[in-house]
This record gives structure tokens, sequence and C-alpha cells, in this order.
């Protein structure tokens, strides 16, 4: 298994300090964020690939150096927000380029997580098919902003819509995701369907219609860094979790 890192982002609501810095770098209780992420993962993953844009890819790299595992940096070639080519075809450049063909765990770089990855990687293993992850979200407002969805019998993901005026349920998605390799195959073929390419949870729509997937029910919860307050508060209170 590949973990996938998305990090091609510009996160402008966060300057002045992402104006010429990437988020995921950004430092949480001592460690920058993909730092957290890569050591509760640790062994889990065969390799980790981090898609960049060319502003940020040689802080990337600097980072990488730090790092004992295999990291793979790979720039998307754009240079500003209005430029970014999106998530989704950021995982097909990716996998373009460097020939992927193992399952992956795809995961956001701007997201901490009080509970460990590896719950996940084992539920997908166990379920045998892609996956995602889910959470009650008790705020209705929120609900119109993130992916909302529909679970079954046996957490089987029947659907999923990002932004919805009318929620169907309260299941917020996160963005961390396990695709199988069959699954990653279909990249293309769901860009050339019109999947949304920006936020990766289109992918996860177009994708449970296409093949069988599972939700597991998060079993903590998700810090999102998406502006300044949200950056201090989670200074101030992650500290990890024991594994």
């Amino acid at each position: 298994m590949k973990c996938l890192i998305l990090a091609a982002g510009y996160a402008t609501r966060l300057y002045p300090l992402t104006e010429n810095f990437p988020k995921p770098l950004l430092k949480v209780g001592g460690k920058t964020i993909l730092d957290w992420l890569i050591d509760d993962i640790g062994d889990s993953a065969d390799g980790f690939v981090v898609i960049s844009n060319h502003k940020f890819a040689g802080f990337f790299r600097e980072w990488a150096q730090t790092r004992p595992e295999s990291i793979t940096v790979v720039d998307d070639g754009t240079e500003s927000n209005e430029t970014r080519l999106g998530a989704v075809r950021d995982m097909q450049f990716a996998v373009a380029q460097l020939s992927i063909d193992d399952d992956c765990l795809v995961i956001a770089g701007d997201n901490l997580l009080d509970f460990s990855l590896r719950r996940f990687i084992d539920f997908a293993k166990r379920k045998g098919t892609s996956c995602s992850m889910r959470y009650r979200e008790t705020d209705g407002q929120k609900l119109h902003k993130c992916g909302v969805s529909e679970i079954g019998e046996d957490d089987r993901l029947i659907g999923l819509e990002e932004k919805p005026a009318e929620p169907r349920s309260d299941w917020a998605t996160p963005p961390f995701y396990y695709y199988v390799a069959a699954d990653m195959k279909k990249l293309g073929k769901a860009i050339a369907d019109g999947c949304g390419v920006d936020a990766p949870g289109s992918l996860v729509a177009w994708m449970c219609r296409d093949s069988v997937m599972h939700s597991m029910e998060m079993p903590g919860r998700r810090y999102d860094i998406g502006n300044l307050e949200s950056y201090r508060s989670v200074c101030e209170t992650y500290r990890g979790f024991d594994l």
C-alpha cells in the first residue's frame, strides 16, 4: 500500500502564514502536521508520495530529507490557487508519474486525528474494498460545507454528496480514503465521466456508484486546520495519541 498525501493547495485562508510556506509543514505541538501523520502510519505504508504544487515543492523536498521513510515529492507544475489542478487530477498526475499500481491510502496533508489511521487501514483490508470514513456532524450549517455520506447495512457506502443543499444524513466525510488498486485505475474514467476534480470527496461520490465501497465510523476526533483561528486552537489542544 502506498500513501498519497494531498498537499498541492495554497491555503489562502491561512495567509500570511501560508503565503510563502506550505500548510502541511506548519508545526503543531513541536512537529509538522506531516510528521504527525507519517509517524502514525509508519511501516503500514510501502512508501509515501507528497503531491505538491510547484511553488512549495522545494519545501517538501527539504523536509523529506529529514525523514527516514521513502518519501517522493511530486510537483504538479502549478504556481497559483487559480491554476491548481484539484485533488482528483493531482492523484491522477501522481499515479501516472510514478506508475503506481498498488492500493493507496489517500489523505489530506492538513488534517490531524486523535486516533490512529492504522485502524482505518485495518478496516479497509478486512472489507477488501475501497473505503472512506465518517463521523456524526450535529451542526447543520457545517453539513452544507462538506461531503455527506449515505450508509447502508454492514457499513456499505451507498452515496456521497459534496456540499449538499439538503443533506440526506448527518454523516460527514473527512478527507481520508483507502482505494484498492483496481479502483485507482479508474481515475481517468471518473474524470472523463464528469467527476468533480477539486474536492477529493467528489471521487468517492463517483466511485461508490461504480464500485462497492464501505465507510468506517471514526473512533475519535478530526482536527481540520482551515484558517488562522482553527490553527491556533489546534496548537493549543492537540497532543497526539497513544497507539
